[in-house]
Parts: structure tokens; sequence; C-alpha cells
């Protein structure tokens, strides 16, 4: 099977010792949807800010790139490979 890209978004949160972790990432269809359900996320209830990125691979084999970042939206941690 050849390579596929996967565009998801993802908000960011506070947890209970004031860091910000990672909330739960939703698939999107392309990279608009993805920088567009990011952008709503990053202004949801409890949310300090999401992202929206990219990973390309073979899902057959599990094996998949970094992930390319399309773009922040608010308060969202510099180093993102930390999380």
């Amino acid at each position: 099977m050849s390579d596929v890209t996967y565009y998801v978004a993802m908000p960011f949160l506070i947890d209970a010792d004031g860091s910000p972790v990672a909330g739960t990432a939703e698939e999107c269809q392309s990279s608009a949807a993805a920088l567009r359900r990011a952008e709503i996320m990053a202004h949801g209830a409890g949310h300090i800010g999401a992202v929206a990125f990219s990973r390309s691979g073979d899902p057959m084999t599990g094996e998949f790139g970094d992930a390319t970042l399309l773009r922040k939206f608010g308060n969202v941690p510099e180093d993102l490979a930390t999380l």
C-alpha cells in the first residue's frame, strides 16, 4: 500500500499542576479542515490552544514519518516533541 496522509486537529488544556497537556486529537478530511477545526478547538471551553498537523506513512506497515505542524492557535507549548 502506498503512503497516506492524515490531517489532525488537537487541543491543549492545563492539567491540575498547571502544565499544558494535549487533549483528544480529531482526524480531519483535509489540511483546510484541520486548520478550521484547530482554530475552533483553541477557543473551546477549558482549552488554551490547539494545533493542526499532518502525518504521512504506510498504515499497513505502521511506519510513519514525523508530524508536520500546519499551524498553532492560542497558547501552545513551543516544544511539542516533549508531549
